[in-house]
């Protein structure tokens, strides 16, 4: 195939990032970015057209579009680039709210041959993949509870700012970071029926959240436990899984920032005893695949027209409503929008 014409609308850390992966692709090529810092008379940046807003990279020659803007935009824009008939990976969060990624789905049924797909890219990380497939080998049994933490000291930046604005992020903390946890516990547990939470912003003040503490449950009797918080002081990622044969520790993650710590995965075999456990078996994982691995599924549904396995827009659409059950079980934190 010819090498497909690729837009970055949204051309910050993420986008920037993005691009190394997408260029390195045989099915993609960079042709055109936007970003609100670009001056209006720039028309060439590091070897591409560049332009200040996404309506001007539209009316570009594109075969395919990525949205790597604020909440407020990513619904808005995916729609536009798929109403232009164009392939579209967004990145998380899908939009502010339940009903953003509930417009974009309505719209992508109008266009079945594109394809679309959400940067939910933790699913990628060696940790997890590794911890599915032990899971899904049934050598540890069923899976009982899980606890995941996941932190760090504030939304960047949260000094200011829209990801500090509700109406222009949806959320704070749990939408901005934690949404990965929420969709990691999907991922290992399935869908959750019962939810109970705390938000709060009480330390921050603003009117977004710092914290969110829910405790979750599906039909089949798993429990799941998430924090995410933006008052941990350091940035700290980790997920116990308890089954009935044994345990799995996920805990670091290797990220652009490099500040989480060495991503590993701890392995436990049950036995009947009082220390619980014969052996642990560790993993540690030196390199991260995630972004390029999206790049690469994304790439061969397009190019072989098959399907997208992480990140749907069904699965986006079922993690944003995970994430506003957490919201609206606090009733408190209801009340402070109304």
């Amino acid at each position: 195939m010819e090498k497909l014409k690729v837009g970055i609308a949204g051309y910050g850390v993420v986008g920037r990032r993005r691009r190394n992966f997408i260029d390195q692709h045989p099915l993609f090529e960079t042709v055109a970015v936007c970003d609100q810092l670009f001056s209006e008379n720039e028309t060439d940046h590091d070897g591409v057209k560049a332009f200040k807003n996404y309506e001007k990279l539209l009316e570009q020659d594109l075969d395919v579009l990525f949205v790597c803007l604020p909440n407020f935009l990513a619904a808005q824009v995916t729609v536009s680039g798929l109403q232009k008939k164009l392939h579209v990976f967004c990145e998380k969060p899908p939009g502010r709210n339940v009903q953003d990624i509930q417009n974009v789905i309505d719209v992508e049924k109008q266009y079945p041959e594109l394809v679309l797909k959400y940067g939910f890219n933790h699913r990628y990380h060696d940790s997890v993949t590794k911890a599915l497939e032990i899971i899904q080998s049934g050598e540890l049994g069923s899976i009982i509870n899980l606890r995941g933490v996941y932190g760090k000291s504030r939304v960047v930046p949260f000094d200011g700012g829209w990801r500090s604005e509700r109406e222009l992020s949806g959320g704070g903390i749990l939408l901005d970071q934690g949404i990965h946890m929420v969709d990691l516990l999907r991922l290992f547990a399935g869908e959750f029926s019962e939810v109970k939470s705390f938000v709060s912003n009480d330390y921050w003040k603003h009117d977004v959240e710092d914290n969110a503490y829910a405790l979750l449950r599906n039909t089949d009797g798993i429990v799941a436990m998430i924090h995410s918080s933006a008052t941990h002081w350091e940035h700290h990622f980790s997920l116990s899984i308890s089954l009935t044969q044994g345990y799995l520790k996920l805990s670091g993650l290797l990220t652009g920032s490099k500040s989480y710590g060495e991503e590993q995965l701890l392995k436990g075999k049950r036995v009947e005893d009082s220390n619980g456990t014969l052996k642990e078996e560790k993993f540690k994982f030196l390199n991260d695949h995630s972004w390029k691995s999206e790049i690469e599924e994304f790439g061969n549904a397009i190019a072989k027209k098959g399907r997208i396995l992480n990140g749907t827009s069904l699965d986006s659409l079922r993690t944003m409503e995970l994430v506003y059950k957490i919201y609206a079980a606090d009733d408190e934190w209801q009340a402070k929008f109304k």
